[in-house]
């Protein structure tokens, strides 16, 4: 009885010790986009900043966390519009300190002055919304005909834009066409090709690229100090960039999943048909969906990492990518595993079969 106290004990102490990841609104830290930071403050210290600003990148590289620092500087500033004055400076960055009441406030949620648009949680389904419907987007009219309550700037920020259904997206364009002073808009989005032209021409684009290979090392030893380098590397290459992809992929069977993989192509055209057999069985237990979804997700990613090494070396091997296949061949083969995977996901196939298929069709393409 007493070694399972201990072991309770030394559970929970590992716990309290994990570094807490922050939601975007609470985090003072962001790496990697001094770029769009810049340019944010420029047409700030100008005097001349854009109601509307389109935040585009990949998912999880830091465009929501971004907006709320753009927010609190805002907030900071107070009824400033930028462009100095004959006794104050430009600002040369936008961190506010944690311990600024804007800062509390935004972290909080309870700005008077900013409004968060984003997914609801519907109350019949019990769960998050799909998309962002009408009525979310209707609140920012009735939002910004309300003064400022601390006098100064009013601030929107629309957390995944391209989720708006079509009404959400057509009453949030009547407030781009007409917007009040002493008010910016942040339309955070993953996927700006699915905005209405309309919107997206009312707004300045600024684009985030994939964070670099040092902030994500940075990002990763912070938030994950447990990992060792290696998998840190491992995590950084899978999600190309995006701090966020990787925390999940840690959180989960990522590492495992993408080491299995690797193990299994790299034997082509010999695999150990048992490994196999126990880690489709693991696939399809009860539970494992999320650790079968990320298989669906790793394994043609990197078939396509050793399709490009491979295109590269102008038609060379490329880690066992081999066999009386061409690089068409393999091509078409990743479409097929991609095409199988989305319909195991639609209709429910049995995810045992699915595996095992997966890895003989790559088994039979490499002899």
């Amino acid at each position: 009885m007493a070694e399972d106290d201990d072991i309770e004990v030394e559970e929970s102490a590992s716990i309290a010790e994990a570094p807490e990841i922050l939601h975007p609104r609470e985090n003072p830290l962001l790496l990697g986009h001094d770029a769009p930071e810049a340019a944010l403050l420029q047409c700030f210290n100008a005097g001349r900043l854009p109601h509307a600003w389109l935040v585009t990148g990949p998912r999880g590289i830091g465009k929501a966390t971004l907006a709320y620092r753009f927010a609190r500087f805002l907030f900071a500033e107070g009824a400033s519009g930028g462009g100095g004055g004959l006794f104050s400076a430009p600002a040369t960055s936008l961190a506010v300190q944690p311990g600024h009441q804007a800062f509390r406030l935004v972290a909080t949620g309870s700005h008077p002055d900013l409004l968060v648009v984003e997914r609801a949680f519907d109350p019949k389904r019990k769960r998050q919304r799909r998309e962002i419907v009408a009525e979310d987007a209707r609140a920012v009219g009735e939002f910004l005909h309300l003064t400022s309550s601390q006098g100064g700037w009013r601030v929107v920020i629309v957390d995944g834009a391209d989720l708006m259904n079509a009404h959400a997206a057509n009453s949030l364009l009547k407030t781009l066409e007409e917007p009040p002073k002493q008010t910016v808009m942040l339309l955070v989005s993953d996927n700006p090709g699915r905005l209405l032209p309309t919107i997206r021409s009312r707004c300045r684009t600024l684009p985030l690229k994939p964070l670099g290979d040092g902030a994500m090392a940075e990002l990763l030893q912070r938030y994950r100090p447990d990992l060792s380098r290696e998998d840190g590397t491992v995590l950084a290459q899978l999600a190309e960039g995006s701090i966020g992809r990787a925390l999940e992929l840690a959180a989960g069977e990522g590492i495992s999943i993408h080491n299995f993989i690797v193990n299994m192509l790299d034997r082509l055209p010999n695999l150990d048909s048992e490994l196999l057999h126990g880690f489709a069985e693991r696939m399809a237990r009860s539970g494992a969906e999320d650790s079968f979804s990320l298989l669906t997700e790793l394994l043609p990613a990197e078939i396509a990492r050793r399709i490009a090494a491979a295109t590269a070396a102008q038609g060379g091997r490329a880690r066992n990518l081999a066999g009386r296949r061409s690089l068409d061949q393999w091509v078409s083969l990743w479409e097929k595993l991609t095409d199988l995977f989305a319909q195991a996901e639609g209709i429910n196939l049995d995810r045992k079969q699915v595996v095992l298929n997966a890895f003989f069709a790559l088994e039979e393409a490499a002899r």
